[in-house]
């Protein structure tokens, strides 16, 4: 699939807080907090044209503190975007995400969210009931979003969320999801982290283009 018009589309995320700079102990020790609203989505403002929503389950420490998403140094999922050929380089976001790297994924297609925005060490960290309430909560977003798929990046969360006990990784049957509307195809991937040791780069990237090419134009 081609990118649409080379314009620039309008979003509302904010540069990073820290002006380019890495975050301090101090700094990630900021935003540890219950703030549900921690970084800012890679979303047009119109919500229009979103082929691919890209869903983690919370935003880390550093992520939030620099406001990109997967931003942590070590984290797969740049790394893996770029070698499925999702990006004409490899996105640097650990001091921010770059505008024109933004613009890129906007006029891709490709949208960033996560199933809550409050930022913690490691995802295991939310309760039950966060998770739900986010997995909830995405769902109400979708009619206004309307992406042609969802992907989101971790198994254990989204069964938590979902209610979806024996779930696996891959395309999942929406009819069993309350209000999911059928419309939308739903993937669940592997979390991109450095932590999971069970899936590289090239595994990652090989189940993003898998993802990518099943999208309908």
């Amino acid at each position: 699939m081609k990118d649409v018009s080379e314009e620039s589309i309008a979003s509302n995320r904010r540069p990073s807080p820290l002006g380019g700079r890495k975050p301090t102990k101090d700094d990630l020790a900021a935003v540890s907090t219950d703030d549900p609203n921690a970084i800012d989505d890679v979303l047009p403002s119109d919500g229009s044209g979103v082929k691919m929503l890209i869903v983690g389950i919370n935003p880390g420490l550093w992520t939030a503190a620099v406001n990109a998403p997967f931003a942590r140094p070590g984290n797969r999922f740049w790394p893996s975007l770029h070698q499925a050929g999702l990006t004409d380089h490899q996105v640097d976001a650990s001091r921010g995400l770059d505008p024109a790297d933004e613009q890129q994924l906007l006029r891709r297609g490709i949208g960033l969210t996560n199933l809550t925005g409050r930022a913690t060490v490691r995802a295991d960290e939310l309760s039950r009931e966060e998770l739900r309430a986010g997995a909830d909560r995405l769902i109400d977003r979708l009619s206004a979003i309307r992406p042609h798929a969802v992907a989101i990046a971790g198994i254990t969360s989204f069964r938590i969320g979902y209610q979806q006990p024996k779930a696996r990784f891959g395309r999942q049957d929406t009819s069993l999801i309350a209000r999911w509307p059928s419309e939308v195809a739903l993937h669940v991937v592997p979390q991109p982290s450095g932590l999971n040791a069970h899936y590289q780069i090239a595994d990652l990237a090989r189940i993003w283009r898998e993802v990518w090419e099943s999208i309908d134009d």
